[in-house]
């Protein structure tokens, strides 16, 4: 009995170990501005030609386009090519226009037979790139992000350090005014670019170049074979590993910001992060030979390993925690409530580290996007937090409250609800899919955002990650099925 109860404690507290992987990187982000000092900030202008795969981008492009050409870049060292992917809409007459208003500076490249999918469109690109011979890097960018003046040479300046392959800017979301859901995704930004990959510049290994502004230099792009894969939803990191598994470094520039318009419902970003889901799912399967091997340098690295696997097998950790919770309750209710309070204990501590991080880190964002940081774990788990650390307040005054309302505070009752707290985290997820079923339906759509705040921004990413399992499993077909853009960026470049 004793053995069993020490295998579900254990088994309980690896619903921590997300939480202490993002303590990790917020540490290793604070070591992020010494280890910065070491790359080379001089300018550096390699020869850049931006790739900008399109697909119907007319309400997005010619902003995205003007946006370029006004980069603080000289422009004889600049080429902007727009990869038409068979649009039909207005995107070609569009690009004809910019291309005869910027000439030599802006092409257009149609495709008359489109629709494989995003890296067929890159590669359409690079293929003219390379028979020109020109380029010294490369920069494939979204159709809808807008860079500031000043991000590509920010990002170029790392070139100067010849063990450099690849640079990333750091993307936020940008849309004005933003709705609820913006704000989260913008949030969450903040701790996957700001706070992650800060860390992982410390590591010396990156886990993803953005999709949206990824710079390539030109030996690296040959290193690799001259191509972005087209095996799997994830090209972007896929390109990562394989040009550092080819010996050179990928880093995150944070001073290059690059805005961009993210969806603005859970329906949009639920088909936006299955496909990113799926794409890891593959990634992480294609590189097993990698993880944890001390031969494949630091991607190989413990370090980096915990930082992959802790997002990758979040929702794996989140009902093994549940389960053991639940099922230790059973074994002996008194260790389970100490249990339960061990564990939430750790989960306040690390909240609070992360949230407070993610604030110091972009203090512009957290002046947009507290409320919805503070509720990124849900107002829920929150209400657990509060009621494991210091129980006497719910059992005084949700007693009175209860008796105020009529209800009788009863041992089932009380039972029930502890029974609850304990499977929180796997019913969360539970949850967040059902408001993805209430917003799919449209009916009480305006409840979707109040509910999302309830049951959390992190179980909803969690419930999606569970949905790329399942549809990576099935063998779903793998299909480019581009996020809608409405040119919602504000003026902020």
């Amino acid at each position: 009995m004793h053995l069993l109860a020490a295998i579900l404690i254990a088994l309980v507290l690896t619903g921590t170990l997300p939480l202490i992987a993002g303590c990790y990187q917020f540490a290793l982000a604070g070591l992020h501005g010494f280890r910065s000092r070491c790359t080379p900030a001089g300018e550096f202008y390699p020869n850049v030609a931006i790739v900008i795969p399109a697909w119907n981008e007319a309400l997005v492009i010619e902003r995205t386009v003007d946006q370029l050409a006004r980069l603080e870049y000289p422009h004889d060292r600049l080429r902007i090519y727009v990869v038409d992917d068979a649009s039909t809409d207005e995107t070609p007459a569009l690009l004809r226009a910019k291309a005869a208003q910027h000439p030599g500076l802006v092409f257009h490249l149609r495709r008359e037979q489109g629709g494989e999918g995003k890296a067929h469109t890159i590669n359409h690109g690079l293929r003219v790139i390379q028979a020109e011979g020109w380029y010294e890097a490369v920069l494939v960018i979204d159709a809808d992000v807008i860079f500031t003046t000043d991000s590509l040479r920010r990002m170029t300046r790392n070139f100067a350090d010849p063990e450099i392959g690849a640079v990333m800017g750091y993307i936020k979301e940008g849309s004005r005014p933003a709705n609820w859901m913006k704000r989260f995704v913008g949030y969450e930004y903040v701790t996957a670019q700001a706070g992650a990959r800060r860390a992982q510049n410390v590591l010396g290994a990156q886990a993803c170049l953005a999709g949206g502004a990824q710079l390539l230099r030109r030996e690296s792009l040959e290193a690799i074979g001259g191509a972005i894969n087209t095996e799997t939803l994830a090209e972007d990191t896929v390109t990562t590993i394989t040009v550092q598994l080819a010996g050179m470094r990928v880093v995150f520039e944070p001073h290059a910001i690059v805005w961009a318009e993210e969806p603005g419902d859970v329906l949009g970003l639920w088909k936006q992060r299955v496909r990113w889901g799926r794409g890891n799912v593959q990634v992480t399967l294609r590189f097993r030979h990698v993880w944890l091997r001390r031969e494949s340098g630091p991607l190989g690295g413990i370090g980096f390993g915990l930082i992959w696997f802790s997002v990758f097998l979040m929702p794996v950790f989140m009902l093994t925690s549940s389960a053991s919770l639940l099922a230790l309750y059973f074994v002996d209710r008194t260790l389970a409530q100490e249990v339960f309070k061990a564990l939430w204990a750790i989960t306040l501590v690390t909240y609070l580290f992360v949230t407070l991080s993610a604030f110091a880190l972009d203090r512009d964002s957290a002046r947009r996007v507290w409320r919805e940081g503070l509720l990124f774990p849900g107002a829920i788990s929150l209400l657990i937090i509060a009621y494991a650390v210091y129980p006497p307040l719910f059992d005084r005054y949700a007693a009175d409250g209860l008796r105020d309302l009529g209800i009788d505070p009863h041992a089932g009752l009380s039972q029930a609800i502890q029974l609850f707290t304990y499977v929180w985290l796997s019913a969360s997820m539970l949850a967040a899919w059902l408001i993805k079923q209430l917003d799919k339906s449209g009916h009480l759509r305006f409840l979707v955002a109040p509910l999302l705040y309830l049951v959390g921004f992190g179980p909803l990413l969690c419930a999606v990650q569970t949905a790329a399992y399942v549809k990576e499993l099935q063998g779903k077909e793998m299909r480019w099925e581009k996020t809608e853009k409405t040119g919602t960026v504000g003026d902020l470049a």
